[in-house]
């Protein structure tokens, strides 16, 4: 991608989004470890369920802030070059050494 397309909050945006994933995925295999071990339908199971949906809220409420970054990244690679984001071409220098006046 262009460096002139990237935003630098994207780098700090993708960090927070790596970051609640590793977790969420730790949560879900305590989770798996936590639900083999109780009866499913106990009020212990229950409890336990609910204790891993709360943990699980503040990942997913990052992913829901910060999610969006990734259609940001994908609209900024996907889009044609645009003329501004391109080097302006040299221009030859005049071939004589006078100006001309601009008429008022």
């Amino acid at each position: 991608m262009p460096a002139d397309r990237a935003q630098t909050r994207w780098i700090h945006q993708l960090g927070v989004l790596r970051d609640a994933l590793d977790r969420l995925d730790a949560l879900e295999e305590e989770w798996h470890a936590t639900q083999d071990s109780l009866p499913r339908g106990t009020e212990a199971f229950e409890t336990a369920l609910a204790e891993h949906h709360a943990e699980c809220w503040s990942y997913l409420d990052d992913w829901a802030t910060h999610g969006h970054v990734i259609g940001e990244i994908n609209t900024a690679v996907k889009r044609p070059p645009t003329s501004w984001s391109r080097p302006p071409a040299a221009r030859p220098a005049p071939a004589t050494g006078h100006t001309t006046m601009a008429r008022r």
